[in-house]
């Protein structure tokens, strides 16, 4: 039986879906967009039902076992997707300045190797498909769960005061089972995999608030609901981030009373022989990361990308140089509000100096 496919390899092949490709090509970014979530999050669309939604199961790229579950789940296809787009959005904002730009041109060989980039796609797949999830319960968009289990809070309830809270703790647990037992306890890419994977879910659950609304006369505070609510997914990207700056490169060894492997750090000169163990929010990696300048099979390079002078040109260009060009850019302008309802903008234009890597 071959093993279910890993999380991020999941959210890689959902993208190379036809729907999936195009919205992808649609959302190439160069670091210059006003990104905004992908639209299917969050609402209250229903589920596909019947045939369609065992269709859409068919058509996604899992092992046998996850497709049963996908099938017994109405709901759970497109919350896949939209989890494939909501993490790729997410990564290629953060690395919008960076070399490495999370284009999905080399993804599949990047995903076979060890690099800091590797531990973070395996981060913000879990966080993605955690944080999609909980919200999909919340908006109505799944059939087997409902608003989170506030104390004291009947989904009835907090679907009139219209407080339903994400689902955390159905959204966890139904990853656990949906990728199935911890593998290759002995392997270290299994475990390094294992452990950022951890961290993306431990990233969205540390960002879950309890947010609180009155309800009484002129908005007096007779009556107190309270829910669970997830942080925006741009702050759980934004600590991803922190952490894939601070990555630990790790080695392994053998716990012979556990008979399995375990992460350890480098030993330091003149410290002991074997290094500390990452700490549970550590990304982890094993391989230093190529230089992503020029292309290869794990990126297209920076030739042609767009770049900020002052910001990321010397970097991003790799010592190349840049190109340096003029367009005319329109944008909205003197905007005024009218009676009653709408606002009337003039259209203006500016130049506009626009810098990109040489080849």
């Amino acid at each position: 039986m071959r093993p279910a496919p890993t999380l991020a390899l999941v959210a890689l092949c959902l993208l190379a879906l036809p729907v999936a490709a195009a919205a992808a090509a649609y959302f190439g970014l160069t670091g210059r967009e006003v990104l905004t979530p992908f639209p299917g999050l969050g609402t209250a669309a229903a589920p596909a039902q019947g045939g369609a939604h065992l269709k859409q199961c068919d058509l996604l790229k899992l092992s046998r076992r996850q497709k049963q579950l996908c099938r017994r789940e109405p709901g759970l296809a497109e919350t896949l997707r939209d989890a494939a787009h909501l993490g790729l959005l997410e990564c290629q904002f953060q690395f919008r300045q960076e070399r490495w730009n999370c284009s999905l041109e080399g993804r599949t060989g990047l995903l076979k190797r060890g690099f800091k980039e590797t531990a973070f796609l395996y981060a913000v797949s879990a966080a993605a498909l955690t944080h999609a999830l909980a919200r999909a319960c919340s908006a109505g968009r799944m059939e087997r769960c409902t608003c989170d289990d506030s104390p004291g809070l009947e989904s009835r309830q907090a679907w009139q005061w219209g407080v339903c809270g994400d689902n955390l703790k159905y959204s966890t647990k139904f990853l656990s089972n949906f990728l199935g037992p911890k593998r290759g306890s002995k392997d270290l890419r299994a475990r390094a995999d294992a452990h950022n994977t951890h961290v993306g879910i431990k990233a969205v659950k540390s960002g879950l608030r309890t947010t609180c609304k009155c309800h009484g006369v002129s908005g007096s505070c007779a009556v107190r609901t309270c829910w669970k609510q997830l942080s925006p997914f741009r702050e759980t990207g934004q600590v991803l981030k922190l952490r894939y700056d601070t990555a630990v490169k790790v080695s392994s060894a053998t716990n012979e009373a556990l008979d399995r492997l375990e992460l350890w750090t480098p030993a330091k000169p003149g410290g002991p022989a074997k290094g500390l163990p990452p700490r549970p929010g550590d990304l982890v990696y094993m391989e230093d990361s190529p230089s992503f300048c020029r292309p290869s099979k794990y990126s297209p390079g920076t030739a042609g990308r767009v770049c900020s002078r002052d910001a990321s040109c010397s970097s991003l260009c790799c010592g190349r140089g840049y190109d340096t060009q003029s367009r005319l850019v329109a944008f909205s302008c003197h905007c005024q509000v009218q009676w009653c309802c709408y606002v009337e903008c003039q259209q203006c234009a500016q130049q506009e100096l626009v810098y990109t890597c040489k080849r």
